[in-house]
């Protein structure tokens, strides 16, 4: 009898105080506590540094803001973005739309644009990084819809500019598997050529049961329905997936490897990287080796 009663408390302490545990505040580590961005000044902690033959020019750096409106919303969410490249160029040039991951602002993703951008040879790909809603100088609070939103404005964008879909790649690091896999599964703007999934996590329910190791609904510690290993399903394009063998924040096992066995098209390439974590991926494999493996996949 007195197992049932601590069982009941326990349940119940979880759904009263599930706000203090809520998987929303770890998937949205959003840091809005910024005046402005600072790219290669900013000293604050980052997963790398690159040295300097990986410097964009500041004519190739526009930081400007988007208009983001979700389903149901009754206005706009002004969300911040930075293109690398020419912009008189995008009709021509191939694109990439980095959706970056759970923590900060772009200022600690700007090491992983540049790398992105020197891919092959110097600025040779177009480089999109948004900042989603609530996180660095973007307005409003973090929310899966929103989230999708706030890509798809910057696809909009990147249509008007004269963007085609066979020039668009998509690169989801961690958290920006979301709304990679989201807006190519059930696209609105574009549909991407080709997506790149770095460190995906395979849904918000397994995340609950990975970090709770309770048998419990995944309702009581979020409401987000992200679920990239269902969505995967509905996804033909060539899918690029790198994963760290040694991650301890999203498991190879239980999130990368779902993902990958669960894609159904049929030019897929999976990359298990010995030795990285979550974010060392790109130092951990060498940056020069990185970029090969992210050239051979989008030229071929």
């Amino acid at each position: 009898m007195k197992k049932k009663y601590f069982l009941l408390i326990l349940i119940l302490s979880l759904s009263i105080f599930s706000s203090c545990l809520r998987l929303d505040a770890i998937l949205f580590n959003n840091d809005n506590n910024i005046k402005q961005y600072l790219y290669d000044d900013y000293k604050g902690e980052v997963d790398f540094t690159l040295d300097s033959s990986y410097e964009i020019p500041s004519n190739f750096i526009t930081e400007f803001t988007l208009n983001s409106q979700a389903d149901g919303e009754n206005k706009p969410t002004i969300i911040y973005a930075v293109y690398i490249g020419d912009i008189s160029k995008i009709s021509t040039d191939t694109v990439i739309v980095y959706n970056h991951g759970t923590r900060d602002h772009n200022d600690f993703y700007w090491q992983r644009a540049k790398l992105m951008a020197n891919t092959g040879w110097k600025n040779r790909f177009g480089v999109l990084m948004i900042d989603y809603r609530g996180y660095g100088l973007s307005q409003g609070k973090p929310t899966e819809e929103g989230m999708y939103a706030d890509v798809d404005a910057g696809l909009q964008w990147l249509k008007l500019k004269g963007l085609s879909n066979d020039r668009l790649i998509m690169y989801g690091f961690s958290l920006g598997s979301a709304p990679t896999c989201e807006l190519t599964a059930n696209p609105k703007s574009m549909t991407p050529s080709k997506i790149i999934l770095e460190a995906p996590f395979a849904s918000s329910a397994v995340m609950v049961q990975d970090a709770a190791k309770l048998n419990l609904p995944a309702s009581y510690f979020t409401d987000l329905k992200i679920d990239n290993a269902e969505e995967i399903k509905k996804i033909k394009k060539p899918f690029l997936w790198i994963h760290g063998i040694d991650d301890s924040f999203l498991s190879i096992v239980t999130h990368g490897e779902v993902i990958f066995k669960n894609y159904s098209g049929t030019n897929g390439v999976a990359l298990r990287i010995s030795g990285a974590e979550h974010g060392t991926i790109p130092e951990t494999l060498g940056f020069f080796a990185y970029n090969n493996a992210l050239l051979n996949f989008i030229i071929k």
